[in-house]
């Protein structure tokens, strides 16, 4: 298949990035890589989506210092940027409200690409028509860009927790744009895509990567070794780790931070306007 009739990918990942680590950039590597090996795609663009302040997640610090942090880590990158709109908005924004705002962002650069024809600008208007409303699918007809949200594991596994997604969003994600779940040893993602409806109805939209080389990083850890007074060099690129020493980040007061407070998703979807 020749370079043109590949279908152009963007990746976006949405998440908390309480720091950003290196599993997380190593993550778009792996995707990168697997969905270009099917011969089918190229990947042109990587997103980074830091959640606002509004989600109230323990621990979580303020935006502006995790969208500087990720900023720092992705600058020798040619293909991973970061995005601020999401962490920028006063309230939390659900993940496929994200999805289809750089979904719109994508179809209009590609709509205002000036090696775009005519007959395919009409195309893109139709595909971006029919997006608009979020129960229905659309087909792609061509070869039109396509977004796909890159988690790890623990967030498709986090799609079986009572109220932290709405049903309809996850058709949504999963149906309408596609996700690249990575994976490692000790987690089953087929045998949970398997036990879902929503997710084994799309699962031909699911594309699971296993990473063979394990790694165990997380946010998690990272934030109670600082706490400790323990090096996290190499566990983060080097740039954050001077950043976090600069501003005295993460720290057991901010590690208490939204302590007494229920997660943004599980007041909206537990209050009393939910359905």
């Amino acid at each position: 298949m020749e370079p043109q009739d590949l279908t152009k990918v963007v990746l976006l990942a949405c998440g908390s990035f309480n720091p950003i680590t290196n599993m997380h950039l190593r993550m778009f590597e792996l995707a990168r890589d697997y969905l270009e090996d099917t011969g089918q795609y190229i990947v042109v663009r990587g997103i980074i989506s830091a959640v606002g302040d509004g989600y109230k997640k323990k621990g979580l610090i303020e935006a502006c210092h995790r969208v500087d942090m990720a900023r720092l880590a992705t600058d020798t990158s040619d293909w991973i940027k970061v995005d601020a709109w999401e962490s920028q908005q006063p309230e939390w924004v659900e993940t496929a409200k994200v999805m289809r705002h750089h979904y719109k962002e994508l179809m209009t650069a590609e709509q205002n690409n000036d090696c775009v024809d005519t007959a395919k600008k009409r195309r893109i208007e139709a595909t971006m028509h029919a997006f608009e409303d979020p129960t229905s699918y659309h087909t792609r007809r061509d070869n039109s860009p396509q977004l796909k949200l890159l988690c790890g594991a623990d967030v498709l596994e986090s799609f079986g927790v009572p109220n932290l997604w709405k049903h309809e969003d996850i058709a949504e994600i999963v149906g309408r744009y596609g996700l690249v779940c990575i994976t490692r040893n000790g987690c089953d993602a087929h045998k949970f895509i398997h036990q879902s409806e929503v997710l084994w109805k799309h699962r031909k939209n699911i594309h699971v990567v296993r990473e063979w080389v394990t790694n165990e990083i997380s946010a998690t850890h990272v934030r109670r070794a600082l706490r400790r007074g323990q090096t996290v060099r190499y566990l983060l690129p080097d740039p954050v780790v001077s950043y976090i020493q600069e501003h005295g980040l993460y720290s057991a007061e901010s590690e208490q931070k939204n302590a007494d407070v229920v997660l943004a998703p599980l007041q909206r979807h537990t209050g009393p306007s939910s359905s």
